[in-house]
């Protein structure tokens, strides 16, 4: 099953960019549909579950930086600013491609498998994915697997965090059995987190992924290191601030 359709991509990282771009708010309504509207293929944003079991659109745990999602229902989740995720997907274009990055929440520790976010999105990305190209994303492998059960035509991407050794997360990747593996730029050569002395090039990673069947998505790169990665084979890069930096892409990916 191919991803991204066979082409280098460019996401948008929680819309147009982390934070604020051009005056839109990360992981807004305005900033997702900026960024399909600056030319993006796909953009990439994130998904939670609310305490009345719904799915909003969100980075942090909290919203309004005090309370929790996980204890809020949807009515007051929303005056404190949150948009769900059927609010975004309605306003997105139909062939734009969605990157949700699942976050789950402590609280499904406790849930049965059955009432965790994960089991919470399984139908509607299911459904999204009759009317565009649809990808989850999760830093929790038991998050994975549970989509894999409940919504095996979905594809999946299991993110690593910054200076995750590749030699872990390519291991880890391909006996998930998911269809991706998102590693943050700073993985594929030398940083402050890892410290062993020698790496493999980002060319031998990416070349031993695609052996194992899985494409590759850098997310966060700088222009240069976003440039590199792509001209090391990878197939995707999530950036920040698309609109400066998808026009210097243009020549490597769309």
């Amino acid at each position: 099953m191919s991803v991204f359709g066979g082409r280098p991509t460019v996401l948008g990282h929680r819309g147009l960019g982390r934070d604020e771009v051009d005056g839109l708010v990360e992981n807004s309504v305005e900033s997702i549909v900026a960024a399909a509207r600056c030319g993006l293929r796909w953009v990439e944003f994130d998904v939670r579950r609310t305490a009345d079991d719904e799915l909003v659109v969100g980075h942090y745990p909290t919203v309004g930086d005090a309370e929790f999602v996980a204890d809020l229902p949807l009515a007051r989740a929303r005056e404190l600013g949150a948009v769900t995720l059927e609010e975004v997907l309605d306003a997105l274009p139909a062939h734009t491609g969605v990157n949700l990055d699942l976050k789950t929440s402590m609280e499904d520790a406790v849930r049965p498998r059955a009432r965790t976010t994960a089991a919470a999105l399984a139908p509607v990305a299911t459904e999204a994915a009759r009317d565009r190209p649809v990808l989850v994303s999760s830093f929790d492998p038991s998050a994975l697997l549970i989509l894999g059960e409940l919504a095996p035509d979905v594809p999946r991407s299991f993110l690593t965090w910054v200076g995750f050794p590749l030699r872990k997360a390519l291991p880890a990747a391909a006996h998930l059995g998911v269809e991706a593996v998102a590693a943050h730029w700073s993985s594929f050569g030398p940083n402050p987190v890892d410290r062993a002395p020698t790496f493999r090039s980002p060319e031998y990673a990416v070349g031993l992924a695609h052996e194992a069947g899985l494409e590759v998505v850098a997310w966060c790169p700088r222009l240069p290191e976003a440039r590199a990665l792509l001209q090391a084979g990878v197939d995707a890069v999530v950036v920040d601030d698309v609109p400066r930096t998808l026009p210097q892409l243009a020549d490597l990916a769309d």
